[in-house]
């Protein structure tokens, strides 16, 4: 019998989307639209947050999005925050602000925007977004912080944090900015990918991920088949189960049409 997944789950910024855009192309948008009429899950699961996904979920046939690299569930039908997890951002701000300089912070506030230490660049953080001190940035228990390095790479960026331990989150660098993202502990794509899918009765074997990032990797070796786009870094491939085109080339599409 040929295999078919019975869920889906889709990084958005450089698999379904150039990154930072919310535009998909239409070739996957077809793809994506044909697997749900035939009855599988599609699951986003992003860094972004909700606020972040809202426009890219109105596009597709999608029923659950993992926000925040997991730490956010939503009901793309209900329009709901189903679960959340939070972590206090202030040790993990002290912690990255003694190794860097010229560093920014924003903290979630789910559904709404952001709080930002510093200034982002434009299009950086989705929603609201609203200045303010450390503070009264910490003040708030958050599921998401992030922070970016002005005027550096990300290998910059991987170099300088490559002894640094942040204990209580999970974090993870951007391969294409200089852009940090933490979690609360034990949160990832892939842990929370497991608990849903075992909410809809789906089995690991029975998924098909695909990603580009460091954030998808629990994802993609969670997965029945584990897929990463064409331009993801070497150390992401090489937990793939293989790798498609980029996605320029809509490699999302391409993989899902071999199925559906």
């Amino acid at each position: 019998m040929t295999w078919r997944p019975r869920l889906i789950a889709l990084d958005i910024d450089g698999t379904l989307t150039p990154v930072g855009s919310n535009d998909i192309a239409p070739a996957v948008k077809a793809a994506i639209t044909r697997a749900a009429d035939h009855g599988t899950h599609v699951v986003l699961c992003t860094g972004r947050s909700v606020v972040g996904v809202t426009a890219i979920a109105a596009q597709l046939p999608v029923e659950h999005a993992l926000c925040s690299n997991g730490a956010v569930w939503w009901d793309a039908v209900a329009g709901d925050v189903t679960k959340s997890t939070t972590f206090d951002p202030g040790p993990t701000i002290k912690a990255l602000q003694a190794v860097l300089s010229d560093v920014v912070f924003a903290v979630e506030q789910t559904g709404v925007g952001s709080l930002h230490m510093g200034t982002f660049l434009p299009d950086d953080l989705w929603g609201v977004t609203t200045e303010a001190t450390f503070e009264e940035m910490v003040a708030t228990p958050t599921p998401r912080l992030v922070m970016r390095w002005l005027d550096h790479t990300p290998a910059e960026l991987s170099f300088a944090l490559r002894e640094l331990e942040l204990p209580g989150v999970e974090w993870s660098v951007d391969h294409t900015e200089a852009w940090l993202t933490a979690v609360p502990a034990d949160i990832s794509k892939g842990a929370e990918l497991d608990e849903l899918a075992a909410q809809l009765g789906v089995r690991p074997e029975d998924a098909l991920a695909i990603g580009d990032g460091a954030n998808d990797v629990e994802m993609l070796r969670w997965a029945g088949l584990g897929v990463a786009m064409g331009q993801a870094p070497e150390h992401v491939k090489g937990v793939a189960d293989e790798v498609a085109l980029t996605v320029v080339e809509d490699g999302a599409a391409q993989v899902i049409n071999r199925f559906f």
